[in-house]
């Protein structure tokens, strides 16, 4: 994809002044350059394809017992804001004749995550594409993340932690079934 660099380095440029900097300043010559670098990393989910994400990772397994992957970490982009929310993602699934390969797990959650986002959308797009790649039998999602737009500006609420859930399948209406992934992840 092209992109624009001359434009972008001339508003850049025109956002350091607004913030009272001097954009030809030793510590900022590179910055616009650096900014765009990062944001193109950081929301780099937004042009991967999930197909070449998932590549070759489903193996038939017939196991239906509970398969867990805890703390996993991420960084995503708060869309009202573009400041970053960390945290880690949790997922459970019970097979139903497939199974992904951990890593691939891991490398969806980092697909949804780098993009612009909300938590509580992030976190139903994880489940909901490991269910279309999967149909396991059921499946949860846990997220718990610091949002920066909480921690540095606003309200200004150091140690506020957001947790969303989503749950799919037979996790969806099995107390028991989300409990039991609930105390794999040290929950009571």
């Amino acid at each position: 994809m092209a992109w624009d660099d001359t434009g972008y380095q001339r508003h850049m440029r025109d956002f350091l002044r607004q913030l009272g900097e001097d954009p030809d300043r030793p510590g900022l010559e590179r910055t616009p350059s650096r900014v765009l670098d990062s944001m193109m990393y950081l929301t780099r989910g937004q042009r991967e394809n999930i197909e070449d994400v998932v590549e070759d990772g489903i193996f038939e397994e017939h196991t239906r017992d509970l398969v867990l992957l805890r703390d996993m970490e991420f960084v995503s982009l708060c869309e009202h804001h573009m400041l970053p929310f960390t945290g880690h993602a949790h997922v459970g699934y019970v097979p139903d004749g497939r199974i992904l390969g951990l890593s691939k797990i891991a490398r969806i959650v980092d697909h949804f995550a780098c993009r612009m986002q909300v938590q509580e959308r992030l976190c139903a797009q994880i489940a909901d594409c490991l269910m279309e790649v999967l149909k396991p039998a059921g499946l949860g999602v846990v997220m718990t993340a610091t949002h920066m737009c909480m921690v540095a500006r606003g309200v200004r609420k150091q140690d506020a932690d957001v947790l969303t859930s989503a749950w799919r399948g037979s996790f969806a209406g099995d107390d028991r079934a989300r409990e039991e992934f609930l105390r794999g992840l040290g929950k009571p």
